[in-house]
């Protein structure tokens, strides 16, 4: 039968499949040849050329299956990159953009015989990342082109080299500033540990204030001619009793200055040295150290100077576990244990024994402890202290 005359609606009709997309099972990949149907292909594998093209296949089956499985590879890759770019797409998504090409190599000659052992293996050998949903296979464009590579970088050192002289200058002046912070910080440090707290004298007398007040000055008085005799007598008797009235006062003021004095010096005279002893659990109360260890707790490791100052292991919290520290009595607090718990009493009549705590009264800021005597003694909080063994 010959060929159909140019023009006729045949014609026409046999050039749109020609250069359509053909079915896959009537293509041969060895001779890149489409048929049209079965009867076209059944035709074509009898052929003397299909013939001369499988024996060349048999020869070397190997090098021909990877030719073909590298060139399905490169053109898939190349149009992900080109067209997706970077993107999470679909994989079939992918593959139906890449078998539009009539030209384009099919994967019955690879070695791959499904879609799906092609993205595993995309994903094995890292050109790709791969994740499987309930839609199907998704893959994502790895780039590793020298170019991009080389764009990327020069785009980062081009963002560098934007900043301004006033953003330098910023960055600058926080780094001064943070550096003051943390001298300025060390120093208060040395400082409060480097106080050596004042220590009374054993032979201390009471505190004695000699204060000279000057007299009020006596007013002049306004004498009338006619009534001058009365006038200076009245004047007289008032300047010499307010003298009187002066100096009860300054006597009295004199006389409750000393009873003050002497009072508080005995009250001080009980408590002679530091409360701070060994193995003692403490609390940290002043924000010198930085607000990381205000609040703090540790335990007393040694004391120094009769027990005004004590070097701190610290226990709470976490962070701060193991630091040690050195720190004057005033910048520490006695810590209540829980009821049952063991407390040493710090001063006072019971200084240096043990107790149970009873009792907490929380609004009147004292506790009950038990003593070994099973005496029940009601101390206030600045007496007493956790003790560990």
């Amino acid at each position: 039968m010959g060929k159909h005359e140019v023009g006729t609606p045949k014609y026409i009709a046999n050039k749109i499949k020609a250069k359509g997309l053909q079915k896959l099972r009537w293509y041969c990949q060895m001779c890149q040849k489409q048929c049209r149907d079965e009867n076209g292909f059944k035709c074509h594998t009898m052929s003397e050329s299909h013939h001369r093209q499988l024996l060349l296949f048999a020869d070397n089956a190997s090098r021909y299956m990877d030719q073909f499985s590298r060139e399905f590879s490169q053109g898939y890759l190349n149009l992900l990159k080109r067209q997706f770019g970077t993107r999470r797409v679909p994989a079939n998504r992918v593959y139906q953009e890449y078998i539009s090409d009539r030209g384009h190599v099919h994967m019955n000659a690879t070695m791959w015989l499904t879609l799906t052992a092609f993205v595993k293996w995309l994903g094995r050998t890292g050109k790709c990342v791969v994740d499987e949903t309930e839609k199907g296979w998704y893959i994502t464009y790895i780039d590793r082109d020298p170019e991009t590579l080389a764009a990327q970088e020069k785009k980062a050192k081009k963002q560098k080299m934007d900043k301004d002289d006033e953003e330098r200058l910023m960055e600058f002046i926080e780094k001064q500033i943070e550096k003051g912070q943390e001298e300025s910080l060390f120093k208060e440090v040395t400082e409060d540990t480097s106080k050596e707290p004042l220590v009374r004298p054993d032979d201390s007398k009471p505190l004695v204030l000699d204060i000279k007040l000057k007299p009020k000055p006596k007013p002049v008085p306004v004498i009338n001619p006619s009534t001058s005799k009365k006038s200076e007598i009245s004047t007289d008797f008032n300047s010499f009793k307010r003298n009187e009235e002066t100096h009860k006062d300054k006597q009295s003021s004199m006389s409750e200055l000393n009873g003050s004095s002497n009072k508080s010096s005995s009250e001080k005279h009980i408590n002679k040295g530091g409360w701070l002893r060994e193995q003692l659990v403490v609390k940290v109360i002043t924000k010198s150290l930085g607000d990381k260890y205000y609040k703090a707790k540790g335990i007393v490791k040694s004391v120094e100077n009769s027990g005004f100052v004590a070097k701190i292991k610290l226990t709470k919290p976490e962070e701060l576990q193991g630091h040690v520290i050195k720190l004057d009595q005033e910048y520490l607090e006695t810590v209540i244990p829980a009821i049952g718990k063991e407390v040493l009493i710090l001063w006072g009549k019971y200084k240096g024994e043990k107790g149970i705590v009873k009792r907490v009264h929380i609004e009147e800021y004292n506790i009950d402890v038990q003593l070994e005597e099973k005496l029940v003694k009601t101390l206030p909080y600045e007496q007493v202290c956790k003790y560990i063994d």
